[in-house]
């Protein structure tokens, strides 16, 4: 139920089908959602492919932890170079 396609999110594991990652699963749970919240938010997946997701995540934490630890280096990068520009006269 979770594969990797190097054309799709860079290759991140995602949930079969889909462009949906793991790591989007495991924030929102690391958020404390629910699995039936996550399904609830996302409604093209399945419940077992939220499961799938997360067990995912608990297997290979370190993996996952690293990629949302990039994700968000990179949005705080994105951040400042906009707010770098708007704040240029």
């Amino acid at each position: 139920m979770i594969d990797r396609d190097p054309k799709v999110r860079g290759g991140r594991p995602k949930i079969a089908g889909t462009g949906l990652t793991v790591s989007r699963i495991a924030i929102c749970y690391r958020m404390g959602m629910t699995p039936e919240e996550i399904a609830l938010e996302y409604p093209h997946l399945t419940l077992a492919q939220v499961h799938a997701a997360l067990a995912y995540y608990h297997v290979n934490r370190d993996e996952i932890e690293c990629d949302i630890a990039g994700q968000e280096a990179e949005a705080a990068r994105w951040e400042r170079q906009l707010t770098s520009k708007s704040a240029r006269p």
